[in-house]
């Protein structure tokens, strides 16, 4: 299980082709839908899924991931529904990446040793904690210890020695946030984004993955020129936030995600 994204990503760089990794909020739009949606976004060409835990005060994202998450918590959907949805993803997909994205209270709230047997049991790859800065890692020692992956966060802001910090901690790959703000908002200058993303490469070779502000292909591949992934989130969760079923919502992420990969296999392979 531990090394599904190291796998993933090897075999991205030797076929050199570049990672796309969508996120949705699990739980939204219907709780019955997230299963189905995992595995259409992997058939139309996601290397990674980052599924998001809703959380009641999600600060660092924007407002289409908010409502999700309300909606989300709204229907009931909490760490045990997600974990379990996890486990069923599993049944029928056992290579694809799975990294839970949120926020550090639904998981000290679901008890550190319970969600380290639970998250292990279910297939989860690594956890991806918003509020938990590297200097805090330490409370989600369990976790880490039992070979979750901890995914930082690397901001524009990021001094050179958190930057190392975080280098030396790091392992599956780093999220880098193309700008500093929420999730969602339209500041995307790839150009700076390139060249924080270089910096970021020369002080070692875990892979880098560049989120936020992310809307269509042409974005993608532009930020794929230099990173070694690219995650779409809000743009995927707004569009299905408009599904008015499981199916729907299943065509939507498939036809939102394939050209952005067929765009990426054009422009990078």
């Amino acid at each position: 299980m531990t090394g599904r994204i190291e796998n993933r990503f090897a075999e991205l760089a030797g076929s050199r082709r570049k990672g796309l990794i969508p996120f949705i909020t699990a739980g939204d739009p219907e709780m019955q839908a997230t299963v189905p949606i995992m595995h259409a976004l992997v058939a139309a060409g996601a290397d990674l899924i980052e599924l998001g835990v809703p959380y009641s005060d999600p600060v660092a994202d924007g407002p289409t991931i908010q409502h999700s998450s309300e909606r989300a918590i709204a229907r009931g959907t909490g760490m045990a529904q997600v974990l379990e949805w996890v486990t069923e993803f599993r049944d029928s997909d056992a290579t694809t990446p799975v990294v839970l994205m949120g926020y550090l209270n639904p998981i000290e709230i679901f008890g550190y040793p319970e969600f380290t047997k639970a998250a292990l049991a279910a297939g989860v790859d690594g956890v991806l904690i918003v509020d938990l800065p590297v200097e805090e890692s330490d409370t989600i020692a369990l976790v880490r210890e039992a070979g979750i992956h901890q995914i930082f966060l690397i901001a524009p802001t990021t001094t050179e020695r958190r930057l190392a910090a975080i280098r030396e901690q790091a392992n599956g790959f780093v999220y880098y946030v193309s700008f500093a703000g929420i999730t969602g908002a339209d500041k995307l200058d790839t150009d700076a984004v390139g060249q924080r993303v270089a910096q970021i490469k020369q002080g070692g070779g875990i892979p880098v993955a560049v989120g936020f502000g992310v809307r269509d292909a042409a974005d993608a591949v532009r930020i794929a020129e230099n990173a070694d992934a690219v995650v779409i989130g809000s743009a995927l969760v707004a569009k299905l936030a408009e599904a008015a079923d499981t199916d729907a919502a299943v065509a939507i992420a498939s036809e939102f995600l394939r050209p952005i990969r067929s765009a990426l296999d054009q422009r990078l392979g």
